[in-house]
C-alpha cells in the first residue's frame, strides 16, 4: 500500500508549484474545457460543476500516496498557468508516469519547460524513483518537443493502442532515467 506525501511547495524566481485549492477550480474547467488545451489530453469538462472530479482526482492522488500533481502559478501567485504532476507511482518498480496541462494563454513562454524538471527532480530525489515516464499522442508534436528538450528519450511508439472519441490512437513513449 502507497504511503502518503507530504506536500512540498516548490518555487523559483518565476514560478510555484503548489497544492491545488477550490479557488482553482475556475482555471482549472478554463484549461480542461478549452478545445486546443484537450485535444490530446485524456480529459475534458462541458460545465464547471464537472471540474469537481478532477479536483478530487488530485486529493485522491495525495491521499493514496499514488501520486502528486501542482498548480503551477506565477511566483506572485496572481496567475495560474496549468498543471502537472506525477501518477502512477510504483514504489516498487521505482517509476511514475508525468503529466501536464498549460493554459492556450502562456503557451511557446517556457513554462513547462522550466516546471516539469523541478518535478522530475521531486520524483527523482525525494520519492527515489529510477524513471519518470511520459505517453504523448503521436500527433502531439509540442508536448514531445518540451519532454525533448528537458532531457527525455523517446523510447518508441505502441500504435492504434488505444481508443479516442471513436477511433484508434497511438501513443509516444518517453522516459527519463535518474542516472545518479
Amino acid at each position: 500500500m502507497p504511503t502518503k506525501l507530504e506536500f512540498p511547495v516548490i518555487q523559483t524566481d518565476r514560478l510555484i508549484l503548489r497544492r491545488f485549492t477550490e479557488n482553482d477550480t475556475k482555471n482549472v474547467f478554463k484549461g480542461l474545457s478549452h478545445p486546443e488545451v484537450v485535444k490530446y489530453y485524456g480529459i475534458r469538462f462541458d460545465r464547471p460543476e464537472a471540474v469537481e472530479e478532477q479536483m478530487q482526482w488530485f486529493a485522491d492522488l495525495e491521499r493514496t500516496g499514488s501520486g502528486i500533481w501542482w498548480a503551477i502559478c506565477c511566483a506572485d501567485h496572481q496567475t495560474f498557468y496549468g498543471a502537472g504532476g506525477l501518477n502512477d507511482i510504483s514504489r516498487v518498480h521505482k517509476k511514475a508516469e508525468i503529466g501536464f496541462w498549460l493554459l492556450k494563454d502562456f503557451w511557446g513562454r517556457g513554462i513547462m519547460r522550466e516546471a516539469l524538471p523541478l518535478i522530475c527532480q521531486y520524483g527523482f530525489r525525494t520519492l527515489g524513483l529510477h524513471r519518470i515516464e511520459a505517453f504523448v499522442e503521436t500527433g502531439n508534436l509540442n508536448s514531445k518537443k518540451t519532454l525533448q528538450t528537458i532531457g527525455f528519450d523517446h523510447e518508441g511508439t505502441m500504435v492504434d493502442c488505444e481508443t479516442k472519441n471513436g477511433r484508434f490512437i497511438s501513443l509516444d513513449i518517453f522516459a527519463k532515467l535518474n542516472k545518479q
